[in-house]
Order: structure tokens, then C-alpha cells, then sequence
């Protein structure tokens, strides 16, 4: 990350970090969104259902994977994909400690 110095962070501080800035499209979630409501889906899906064109909706798939909350596999000439219910597991933990941790405390 170069000049953000990322290096000066926690392994889970930048984690969360890395996830909240993948999550922070509204395209993204609407995505995690569908792809939960089914078992699996395949891009074609994604663009009828969200109403993006197929290129856009690829670029928000590969970044949902690059954090490892997709699983994607080839079904004949589709990519089939669906949650990867450890990775989302593991976020939902991080998240339930980062705000169990949370003190509520006012100025």
C-alpha cells in the first residue's frame, strides 16, 4: 500500500480495512446480496439481476474474490459462483470483536 504505511497496522486492521473498502460499492453488495440468496450464480445472472453491463459486474466479482469472499468455479463455458461461507465466517468474527470491543463512550 506504499504511502498509507500499511505496515504500521495489524494483520486484522488492515484486513478489515482491505474488506470495508471492497464492500463500499453499493454494486458489491448487491451482489453478495443475490449471490446469498442463492446457492450458486453465474455472471449472466448478476447482470440481469443488478442491470450492469457483464464487464462491470466481472471487475466487482474479481474484487469480491480477491478478498476471498467468492468461491468461483467453471461450469462449461460460465463461471459459476457462491459465498465462501470460512472466509465470511472469519469477517463476521473480525467484525463481532471489532465492535463487542467497542466502549461506548461520549465526550
Amino acid at each position: 500500500m506504499g504511502i498509507t504505511k500499511s505496515q504500521i497496522f495489524t494483520e486484522h486492521q488492515n484486513d478489515l480495512a482491505q474488506f470495508f473498502k471492497v464492500l463500499g460499492h453499493p454494486a458489491r453488495v448487491a451482489i453478495l446480496q443475490y449471490i446469498s440468496n442463492q446457492n450458486a450464480s453465474i455472471c449472466n445472472d448478476l447482470v440481469e439481476e443488478i442491470g450492469l453491463a457483464q464487464a462491470t459486474i466481472s471487475q466487482h466479482l474479481k474484487e469480491l474474490k480477491s478478498i476471498g469472499l467468492l468461491h468461483g468455479e467453471v461450469e462449461g463455458k460460465s463461471m459459476c459462483y457462491c459465498i465462501n461461507v470460512e472466509r465470511w465466517t472469519d469477517l463476521q468474527n473480525q467484525l463481532n470483536t471489532f465492535f463487542n470491543n467497542t466502549k461506548s463512550n461520549c465526550c
